[in-house]
């Protein structure tokens, strides 16, 4: 536990102190958020610092790493047993998408702030680089091992674990093609969702506080209840658990002290450097902690705007007719009139549920087992 709260402690300390500093850098290059037309309500908001994401990706790996070797000294200077894991591959291909969908993200903002319009990367573009990132950590994740020589992923389907649905039964060559597929489907879905969402202030940072915060306690208990330590009918087989509640741990904190400065009036937007990459983070612990299908319910606040969207396209495109004044969804009230506090608010406490659901699925399918 120690390492886990010194890694959530050092990304919020870091994201804390270092967002003023990185808004006063931003302001001086003129670095603002454009506007799209549509958003009339929030023509107050253009030229606003944005790409925030970046304070959150840098606050995530110091929290991750100086937690790593704080835990070194604390051994080294014979100050006590702190129980951890070593730097493993699991937590660096979690860091690996959070960085990589980062970097996408950090494109895309970039061409809007050169640009000055708030269209950036085209969307083949954009998904041409979420690709790339998402099957390479698909394939690491799959082919590469660790020190034990497990692989981090599993080609099961999960749930709250892995169920009997596993794509290899198609063949290893055809099974491995599946999952780089299913996986691919699952990190772009999940980056987008969160982008989608992040439309108001603060709206998908608390959301993702949230949700990285659920992951931890699941990594957590995954690691005290694992078949290594604790062989059972209900035991866990996730490699590297621990590590994992490190970095799930290391981003939350990242985004809570991000929220500080993002919150409504935000001082900050994070842009889709932030968005694509938390997106992607989650579902990289998903996919690592055997809980792919479980992410639709904690996430279920992304899973509901993503829908919003999917619902207005298809029914002007079949009907002719919207569903929703605009969407997203936080759009569509705000347009009705809706104050931007109270639907952000209101859209946390919904985020809550869904987490709070996603959790008690988890722990009820662990009682249950046992």
């Amino acid at each position: 536990m120690v390492n886990v709260m010194l890694a959530g402690g050092l990304a919020l300390l870091v994201s804390l102190l270092g967002t003023p500093l990185f808004v006063r850098f931003l302001t001086r290059r003129g670095y603002g958020q454009p506007i799209h037309d549509d958003l009339t309500l929030h023509h107050v908001k253009r030229g606003k610092p944005t790409m925030g994401g970046a304070v959150v990706i840098g606050a995530a790996l110091v929290g991750y790493f100086g937690s790593h070797l704080a835990v070194l000294g604390i051994e080294a200077g014979d100050i006590g047993q702190v129980t951890s894991d070593p730097v493993s591959l699991s937590a660096l291909l979690v860091l690996f998408l959070l960085v990589g969908l980062g970097a996408v993200g950090f494109l895309d903002d970039f061409t809007k702030i050169r640009a000055e319009r708030s269209l950036g990367l085209t969307s083949r573009q954009k998904l041409a680089g979420q690709t790339v990132v998402t099957i390479a950590f698909a394939a690491m994740a799959l082919w590469v091992t660790d020190d034990s020589g497990r692989a981090p992923a599993s080609t099961a389907i999960s749930f709250v674990r892995d169920t009997p649905l596993d794509l290899a039964v198609a063949g290893p060559a055809l099974g491995a093609l599946l999952f780089l597929l299913w996986a691919n489907v699952l990190i772009t879905g999940a980056s987008n969702g969160v982008n989608l969402t992040d439309g108001l202030d603060g709206l998908a940072t608390g959301t993702s506080v949230m949700v990285f915060g659920a992951y931890t306690m699941i990594s957590l208990w995954q690691h005290n209840e694992n078949c290594s330590v604790a062989p059972g009918p209900g035991c866990y087989p996730t490699p590297n658990a621990l590590d994992l509640a490190v970095v799930a741990a290391a981003v939350a904190g990242a985004c809570f002290g991000f929220l500080w400065w993002n919150a409504a009036p935000a001082s900050i937007i994070m842009g889709d450097t932030g968005s694509l990459s938390l997106g992607g983070a989650l579902a990289g612990l998903a996919v690592l902690t055997r809980t792919e299908l479980l992410l639709a319910v904690l996430g279920g606040l992304f899973v509901v705007i993503t829908l919003s969207v999917v619902i207005q396209v298809a029914s002007f495109k079949l009907r002719g007719k919207r569903v929703f004044r605009i969407a997203p969804l936080h759009h569509h009230f705000e347009v009705v009139g809706w104050a931007e506090i109270t639907i952000v608010i209101r859209f946390w406490i919904v985020a809550g549920i869904f987490v709070l659901a996603g959790l008690a699925l988890f722990y009820g399918e662990w009682v249950v087992g046992t």
